[in-house]
């Protein structure tokens, strides 16, 4: 469902983006799964809203410049992005490691470029008492048991996967693992800062994600000026994959109440 172009942003640098529909713009970041985990809300979003997904640096063979080597690196390569396209007032919609990025993008935003935040099972802050599961400890069921609602369809067995797509989705692992860094998917000063961001977010979580519970969500929501939660019903960390019409109706009330414009100033 993706028509890429390149965008150049530096000598080293070119993002992979794909854009659709018209409206106001909404940037999707997708997860360490990549972009097929998020095509459910681009394909949902695509119909009343200006979608950009791009391919994280590093995945899916792209090229990943050694500079961009933290997740705080590659926020400000998408704020650049956005100045680039000459985009203001953009919905950033992430899921998992894509959430994380969009809350750093959101600290760091001094132009008004972020206009809201979508954050959908996403990692990134440090919580007392709700560690983030070791998501490069488990093997390919272990993901499915802590990240799915129902395993069984998350379960997807190495052993039957072409070698060459084996080693894409391995190279992918090996992209998040540096972006990741030493704390294990999380920065341990972003909760404190998230107190700075007045753009509403809207914060969606799956029941029963045991990698970020709902707890560590909660957390997460309540540390932002303006921060709700939504806890999606018999969905792990993918909502948008187990639950859809859940995941998109708390979408779709959300962007309905921060509709254009109505962002105060951070």
């Amino acid at each position: 469902m993706f028509t890429d172009h390149t965008v150049a942003l530096s000598d080293d640098l070119s993002i992979t983006l794909s854009e659709s529909g018209t409206g106001r713009p909404v940037l999707v970041l997708h997860g360490g799964g990549g972009r097929a985990t998020v095509a459910p809300l681009v394909a949902h979003l695509a119909g009343t809203a200006r979608t950009l997904t791009p391919v994280h640096p590093g995945w899916d063979g792209t090229h990943r410049p050694d500079r961009l080597a933290d997740v705080g690196a590659l926020a400000e390569t998408y704020l650049h992005l956005l100045r680039v396209r000459g985009l203001s007032d953009v919905l950033l919609v992430g899921s998992s490691l894509g959430g994380w990025i969009a809350a750093e993008m959101a600290v760091r935003d001094t132009t008004g470029a972020v206009g809201g935040l979508v954050l959908i099972d996403a990692v990134g802050v440090r919580v007392e008492g709700e560690p983030i599961r070791d998501f490069f400890a488990l093997d390919a069921r272990g993901i499915a048991e802590y990240a799915w609602h129902d395993p069984d369809r998350g379960y997807l067995d190495p052993a039957t996967l072409p070698a060459d797509r084996l080693a894409a989705r391995q190279a992918d692992m090996r992209t998040l693992r540096i972006l990741a860094g030493e704390s294990g998917m999380q920065d341990p000063e972003l909760l404190g800062r998230l107190g700075r961001v007045s753009r509403p977010a809207l914060l969606v979580w799956g029941a029963s994600d045991r990698i970020v519970t709902p707890a560590y969500g909660a957390a997460y929501a309540a540390a932002f000026t303006d921060g709700h939660l939504v806890v999606i019903p018999e969905a792990g960390h993918l909502p948008q994959l187990e639950q859809p019409a859940a995941t998109f109706a708390a979408l779709d009330t959300f962007l309905a109440r921060t509709g254009p414009g109505t962002a105060p100033g951070v």
